[in-house]
């Protein structure tokens, strides 16, 4: 037994398990590894039946959704349980994007989308709006936020699921207004995830629905879409890959599943082997009808992403975890490096305070009067709904 299934009886020990129950518990999951998976939840609070697994599984961490979301009380209730129930500290993960991608909508002003912030162009309201983003996040016990989004607007009337979620068409624009959200988000203590490498942006369709697929080289790609990822490279921590295929790259696998992509460009030649990298949800369409739980995240891994992501059939990632323990202990280990190094940045839970909620409610308000939105939401991507 390793020094992490050691730890692990004595985690399970102290939460009232004897020795020997937990010895039976460790050799139960022998062959078994969740600890690279990121998971949905269901409700707005934790089953028994949760609880029970994310015990056994041990995931990285957890992301939240709508439907998880209904008070700021509620939420950071849930955000503390879930995190009482990990040895290790877990992510705690969100899509708050402002405009139509923000999860909070229900209980506290919305900021605005980010083609708002663009369009306005005002780098000041774009650096109070990562603050602000970051502000309410803390405080809602959370530590990982999926954005920003880097993606170039190729084809804004497209429905690709991206409309109102991009920075702008040309790379210098994304790297100077997602580059100072993120870099006021961070400032205030929450990280972030540079989204959707390489190119999310040349879909045509919705990953949510289908695989959208792009023939672009590996030479128009490193000229426009993949400059906001090298210019913005120290501040970013964390990457999630698009589930697009490139089949002028690699005409096999979709950039999510693809060993080409991601170990070989992303990790090797654009330097990024220290950087906490995931898929995009397994659970797309793009993904879960072409590949079979289980294989899914044997080829995440095997690509070299560090963490597979499943948000909604979670009642699925016992066979996950499972699948993830017949790869190569080498493989895995990698991974838990740098899954390592990066709960070393995560921030620490802050008490919660009437006071600053109340605050930064304010400030939100303040930014949206001034940030006007654009036109309607596109909602119907199922990000949106989520």
């Amino acid at each position: 037994m390793d020094h992490h299934g050691i730890a692990r009886l004595v985690f399970q020990m102290v939460g009232g398990e004897s020795v020997l129950q937990s010895s039976c518990r460790y050799l139960l999951l022998a062959g078994m590894d969740g600890e690279l998976l990121l998971l949905g939840v269901r409700g707005t609070e934790l089953t028994k039946e949760e609880e029970t697994l994310f015990r056994k599984l041990n995931p990285a961490g957890y992301i939240l959704f709508s439907r998880n979301i209904e008070s700021a009380a509620q939420t950071r209730k849930l955000t503390d349980d879930l995190r009482s129930l990990s040895y290790d500290e877990p992510i705690i993960s969100i899509d708050q994007e402002g405009g139509r991608v923000e999860r909070t909508r229900e209980f506290a002003p919305s900021l605005p989308s980010a083609s708002a912030f663009a369009k306005l162009n005002d780098m000041e309201q774009i650096a109070r709006g990562g603050e602000a983003t970051a502000e309410v996040l803390k405080l809602l016990g959370f530590n990982l936020n999926y954005a920003p989004v880097l993606d170039l607007e190729h084809f804004p009337e497209v429905q690709n699921g991206l409309n109102q979620r991009c920075w702008g068409r040309d790379c210098q624009d994304v790297i100077n207004r997602a580059g100072m959200w993120n870099r006021w988000m961070r400032k205030r203590g929450m990280l972030g995830c540079g989204k959707h490498f390489p190119a999310c942006g040349r879909a045509k369709s919705d990953p949510h629905e289908d695989l959208p697929s792009s023939n672009a080289t590996k030479e128009e790609l490193m000229k426009e879409d993949v400059l906001p990822y090298t210019a913005l490279m120290p501040e970013l921590d964390a990457i999630m890959l698009a589930h697009v295929t490139f089949p002028q790259i690699d005409p096999d696998f979709p950039a999510s599943l693809s060993k080409t992509i991601v170990t070989d460009w992303l990790r090797g030649q654009l330097g990024f082997d220290r950087h906490l990298v995931m898929t995009d949800d397994l659970d797309m369409g793009a993904i879960r009808e072409r590949y079979g739980r289980g294989e899914d995240v044997k080829m995440a891994i095997r690509a070299g992403n560090d963490l597979a992501m499943i948000c909604h059939h979670v009642d699925s990632a016992e066979i996950a975890a499972k699948a993830i323990g017949e790869l190569p202990l080498s493989m895995r280990d990698d991974a838990k490096a740098r899954l390592a190094r990066f709960r070393k940045k995560m921030p620490k839970p802050i008490a919660w305070s009437d006071k600053k909620w109340t605050l930064v409610c304010e400030k939100i308000e303040g930014i949206s009067q001034t940030v006007p939105e654009i036109g309607e939401a596109d909602t119907r991507s199922a990000v949106t709904k989520y």
